[in-house]
């Protein structure tokens, strides 16, 4: 069980560290989800894409990652209104199937929990 959790630290500081980096590949996608009614949709994108990198880091560190994994938890839930707007505006201009963008929306749950195995020790 211990190896299984280590491993699933790893893959879970790899999709983040992944996703940080793509805020900067392609802000256009995560441009397209930031609700309008947030100001600074750019330096959103690109600082939600500098948490997910740092955050990927801290987790593979032992010494910060609970923090890290705290952080994760928090990252979720601050980016949960753009997973809320690209949901009811249809997918923001993209062409995503509904049932896609409503598991993406259940998936937020399942990420806070995955990130709440590492709070603890």
């Amino acid at each position: 069980m211990v190896l299984l959790k280590q491993i699933g630290m790893y893959v879970m500081a790899a999709f983040y560290g992944f996703a940080g980096v793509m805020h900067f590949v392609n802000p256009e996608f995560f441009l397209k989800i930031v609700p309008p009614y947030l100001p600074f949709p750019l330096a959103l994108v690109y600082l939600s894409g500098v948490a997910e990198i740092v955050l990927a880091i801290g987790l593979v560190i032992p010494r910060f990652r609970r923090l890290a994994a705290w952080g994760v938890i928090l990252l979720l839930i601050a980016v949960f209104p753009a997973n809320v707007y690209h949901y009811t505006s249809g997918g923001a201009g993209m062409d995503i199937p509904e049932s896609m963008l409503i598991v993406r929306l259940l998936l937020q749950g399942v990420l806070i929990a995955w990130a709440y195995v590492y709070t603890r020790e």
